[in-house]
């Protein structure tokens, strides 16, 4: 496999020898894309096949270097956010692999047509999908983005440089190495998926200043990380912030209903970017007690508005903060709001613009909150749980895009594709 992957290496590296690096696996990824640009849908998918079966046939060897990844977080003090985000077991890699399967089933993106038209003088015009080139992705953690990332570039026809966290090295390389057997396997290219083989910063850097050989970079992390990209980088930026999500229980809501959704949107896992952090409480609903009181004896801290303390003396009080934190643990914020203008308001000024939510019975104030909540994702009477690709039937995905340009919400293969314009005419000259 070391004509595979490149040799990894733990020395630091000048930022001459970083961009030379990048320089070199870009290089290798471009020419490897356009090979794979030319693959068709059934090879794709069978070499997409192949890496999910390699994953499996490799899984003691990827929980083995995760168990590494696991006691040297523990060592460094990693949250316990972190670790359930770096922490991966039998059911949770087979997932990994039973998703590499489900974008192998997907249909290509790549050709498809997006619409058609035909000017008056007969000219025929259509906009049809194509892949982006090659796409950097930087992302920390969470080592199932390593097989997620790659999958989705290699479908949609696109090279990956990977660059993973620190926290999940050894995870990242027995993952990669997994998929880059298969991928063999199945004929793509050996340049198509590359695992940067350095965990130095320099290598950053130079990622994002690699304009004319990377098309695109994807960063997948927190807010230092997302603000160093948008900062250096002279590559464009699809960009995945944090989700400070919110849940709107709605004077109208059902009370099973609302502490069901709450409860799951908290506490299903606190570590995933789609968990609600922020819980806001219409004065008028009925049992606010009852919802509070569902959080703090599931073990969630509390941290509340005035409104909110009176309703147990276990809540525990809120600062400007905590309206803009995203806890990734079991903590939320609680705040009792004045009705559906006033939660409007605080999801407006408070709201990363992920994924925001409302439990109501009256279709009116579902329609106004969907209406007027301009989060890439809004959901009505349901877990912010859900803000996952694989639930959108997208198969998996590359992040949640959290701007308005080019992709928003789950990245998955569309949003991994551009497009071009196709002409036909029939001899057509302007005059």
């Amino acid at each position: 496999m070391d004509t595979v992957i490149e040799k990894q290496t733990e020395a630091p590296l000048s930022a001459e020898d970083s961009a030379a690096l990048i320089d070199r696996l870009a290089r290798k990824a471009r020419n490897a894309q356009k090979v794979l640009a030319s693959m068709s849908d059934a090879e794709k998918a069978d070499a997409l096949r192949a890496a999910a079966a390699a994953l499996r046939d490799h899984a003691g060897d990827i929980l083995a270097a995760n168990a590494r990844d696991i006691a040297a977080g523990e060592e460094r003090g990693l949250s316990g956010a972190m670790l359930d985000r770096l922490r991966l077991d039998e059911d949770r890699l087979e997932g990994i692999a039973a998703a590499v399967e489900n974008v192998a089933d997907l249909p290509d993106p790549v050709g498809q047509v997006i619409d058609r038209s035909e000017r008056p003088n007969g000219l025929q015009f259509a906009r049809v999908r194509v892949p982006v080139g090659v796409i950097g992705i930087i992302y920390e953690s969470r080592p199932n983005v390593t097989a997620d990332a790659a999958t989705l570039c290699v479908r949609a026809g696109n090279a990956a440089l990977l660059r993973g966290g620190s926290e999940a090295v050894h995870s990242n390389r027995a993952i990669n190495k997994a998929l880059a057997e298969g991928l063999a396997k199945g004929g793509v290219p050996e340049g198509a998926v590359q695992l940067i083989p350095t965990q130095d910063r320099a290598a950053v850097g130079a990622m994002l200043k690699a304009a004319g050989l990377i098309d695109m970079i994807v960063p997948r992390g927190g807010k230092s990380l997302v603000a160093r990209v948008q900062e250096e980088a002279r590559v464009p930026v699809l960009a995945h912030l944090d989700g400070i999500n919110h849940t709107f229980v709605h004077a109208s809501a059902d009370k099973t209903m609302a502490e069901d959704i709450v409860l799951n949107a908290k506490l299903r896992r606190t570590g995933v970017c789609g968990a609600m952090e922020t819980l806001l409480i219409d004065r008028n609903y009925p049992d606010a007690a009852g919802v509070v009181k569902k959080l703090l004896d599931a073990d969630c801290e509390v941290r509340g508005d005035e409104a909110a303390r009176k309703l147990d003396e276990r809540v525990k009080p809120a600062d400007d903060e905590d309206w803009d934190t995203e806890y990734l643990e079991a903590i939320a914020s609680v705040a009792i709001v004045d009705g559906m203008d006033a939660a409007l308001d605080h999801i407006a000024a408070h709201s990363s613009g992920h994924t925001d939510a409302i439990v109501a019975s009256d279709a009116d104030a579902v329609e106004t909150f969907l209406n007027n909540v301009d989060s890439a994702i809004v959901m009505a009477n349901a877990s912010s749980q859900f803000a996952d690709g694989g639930e959108f039937g997208l198969g998996a995905e590359i992040g949640i895009a959290t701007g308005r340009l080019h992709a928003r919400g789950p990245v998955a293969l569309e949003g991994l594709t551009t497009y071009k314009w196709q002409v036909r005419g029939s001899g057509q000259t302007r005059p």
